[in-house]
């Protein structure tokens, strides 16, 4: 099975070794569960939901058995409005929807610095979009960092100095969260 991760920063590896990266541990893991599958980096950093859709059709070839979108985080960063993000996430979906291409769509987790509004509609659009399309939902992709351990103790283990991209710890413990649900789309 071909697997195409359709991303950002967080999917390309951004200030990673290669090997180090959500892919080759992604794909790392899902051999080790006996997963027979290729995951192919469809990351592009510095990119937003804009240049996932415009990239969406020529990422999703025959060969491509199922996507992970993990777009949105970029958007977030410019303050780009929820309405301009979830057109672009629906029209991912349609392609995907239009190609036989199942879906894995992974949320983010909106701060509340552009208020609640905004918030609110970041947040809910992911759920609202896997529902409209049936599609697999993973609710925030940060969420496996969250292990319990204070905030400040959190960033020093697994986020890189920037305090936004994973260190190599932390995409391990994201993939060990986001693995399961991956499965349940492979078994698709």
């Amino acid at each position: 099975m071909t697997i195409a991760a359709l991303g950002d920063s967080l999917t390309q590896g951004f200030g990673l070794h290669v090997e180090d990266g959500f892919v080759p541990q992604l794909e790392a893991w899902l051999r080790a569960q006996g997963a027979d599958v290729e995951v192919i980096n469809a990351g592009v950093s510095g990119d937003t939901t804009a240049g996932g859709l415009r990239r969406a059709a020529w990422t999703m070839t025959p060969e491509v058995d199922a996507v992970i979108v993990t777009l949105g985080g970029n958007d977030l960063l410019r303050g780009i409005d929820p309405a301009v993000s979830r057109a672009n996430l629906d029209g991912i979906l349609r392609i995907a929807q239009d190609a036989g291409v199942e879906v894995l769509l992974v949320g983010l987790d909106a701060p509340s610095n552009y208020g609640p509004a905004y918030e609110a509609a970041f947040d809910t659009m992911y759920v609202e979009l896997a529902q409209q399309y049936g599609t697999d939902y993973y609710a925030d992709f940060f969420s496996p960092l969250n292990d319990g351990t204070d905030l400040d103790a959190a960033r020093a283990l697994y986020l890189q100095r920037d305090g936004l991209h994973p260190s190599a710890a932390g995409v391990a413990k994201i993939v060990g969260g986001i693995g399961p649900a991956v499965l349940d789309l492979i078994s698709k």
